[in-house]
């Protein structure tokens, strides 16, 4: 099924890399302006070619590009390589360390309709086409988004272990996470990871965008080049592959901020939610996120005056009306974008993914500050989901609402990059034939 190649990446020079915390950034999907701010005051930081900034910001990172390749602070490695990652990390509130291991290569773009590569959420318009058009002027993929493969057996891990015992460098990132990258040349061993992948379907666990941004991309080129063979290097994309059966894969919630819904009573909504919603006052706003934990339908609401614990009443599901399979219809998440956002706010199910009424936040602290300075009408407190729903909502066919998942930890951008232009992409007639 997933055929997936080594490559050979494009990686800041050495001496560089021995100060590689202050080259990387966090994904254009999750840097903050305050930080963004402070990461392009380097003028090497890997910010410049993932998030451009100004007028013709995609051109301009294409030229940036071309100079950092001109002047060696950009050397593409000499042989195809599988690169393994791994993050170590702790949650909040946790004394456990957690590694995540997986490795970044190569791997087809296939279309939707191959269900090979599976998406578990829908997307958001102008996000992706700002992915296509820096992939335009860039032929570079300047970050990995981030698959699953399923094996229980572990039969990869033994090799990313041992290429671990000599890594290429070390990172602590803004998460607090350390990254460790290492390298395989070993062509036996690379040769595994290929045949490994072959039978499996991958599930698209982070990076929507950035895929449906090289997807899009894949078509554009194929229709302008009348020699398509489908071996080209616009046919591929960047991905950090890990297994669904380890113990470090963690999922945590995404809320939803609620602002600028002209003629919004909070009075009225509260009163409307009792017709679907058992609901509860809670004095103590800062405990909320806490209460509803394992509880099913349950979900916090942040109002200007009042916190409110609430859980949809059993009967009142028969009454949704979204012609969805019962895996994705059962869903928090769906319940929450039905029942509220639509029935109770007004946002019709087809207008959610580009409404300028909801945002999103990662944070409970900072929703409930946004709340109390008054700079949302309400916060919608969710819970994380579990990597089981995920792979049923992937089987069913369907998606779920956009911003449902946050796979934690995020992987970073700059410890390497992965070009599809045509000289850089393929890989040297001495090396192995992969």
């Amino acid at each position: 099924m997933a055929e997936i190649k080594p490559f050979r990446a494009w990686r800041y020079n050495e001496a560089l890399t021995r100060k590689i915390d202050s080259l990387t950034s966090p994904l254009f999907d999750v840097v903050s302006d305050k930080q963004r701010k402070a990461l392009f005051q380097n003028p090497l930081n890997s910010i410049h070619l993932s998030v451009p900034q100004g007028p013709n910001a995609a051109t301009k990172a294409g030229l940036l590009l071309e100079q950092w390749k001109d002047t060696g602070t950009l050397v593409q490695d000499k042989l195809p390589a599988i690169y393994v990652y791994y993050q170590h990390f702790k949650l909040a509130g946790s004394t456990k360390n957690y590694c995540r291991k997986g490795f970044i290569c190569h791997i087809r773009t296939y279309d939707w309709e191959d269900q090979i590569i599976l998406r578990h959420e829908s997307t958001i318009p102008k996000a992706v086409n700002d992915r296509i058009e820096l992939l335009d002027k860039t032929e570079l993929h300047v970050s990995p988004t981030h698959g699953l493969y399923t094996d229980p057996d572990f039969e990869l891990e033994k090799y990313m272990d041992e290429a671990m015992l000599s890594p290429l460098y070390e990172s602590e990132d803004y998460q607090g996470v350390r990254d460790v990258l290492a390298i395989i040349h070993d062509a036996s061993v690379i040769k595994k990871f290929v045949q490994a992948l072959e039978s499996k379907k991958i599930i698209l666990a982070d990076g929507h965008h950035r895929y449906e941004g090289s997807l899009f991309y894949k078509h554009q080129q194929k229709q302008q080049n009348p020699n398509h063979t489908g071996n080209e290097g616009y046919n591929f994309h960047l991905m950090y592959l890990t297994n669904t059966e380890a113990d470090d894969l963690r999922i945590l919630p995404t809320h939803r901020l609620i602002h600028n819904l002209p003629g919004f009573s909070e009075e009225e909504f509260v009163a409307k939610l009792h017709n679907d919603f058992e609901v509860k006052e809670i004095e103590d706003a800062d405990t909320l996120n806490e209460i509803i934990i394992g509880k099913k339908w349950a979900f916090g609401v942040l109002l200007k005056d009042r916190s409110l614990k609430i859980r949809l009443k059993p009967e009142a599901f028969a009454r949704m009306t979204w012609k969805f399979p019962e895996t994705v219809k059962e869903l928090d998440l769906t319940v929450l974008h039905y029942f509220i956002i639509e029935k109770l706010l007004g946002i019709p199910g087809k207008d959610q993914r580009k409404s300028e009424n909801i945002s999103f936040d990662r944070s409970f602290s900072d929703c409930l500050t946004k709340v109390i300075r008054g700079e949302v009408q309400m916060a919608i407190i969710t819970q994380d989901i579990s990597i089981e729903d995920v792979k049923r909502v992937c089987a069913s066919g369907y998606t779920m609402p956009q911003k449902s998942t946050y796979f934690y930890p995020k992987v970073v951008c700059g410890l390497l990059f992965s070009s599809i232009k045509e000289s850089e992409f393929q890989i040297p007639t001495f090396a192995p034939d992969f």
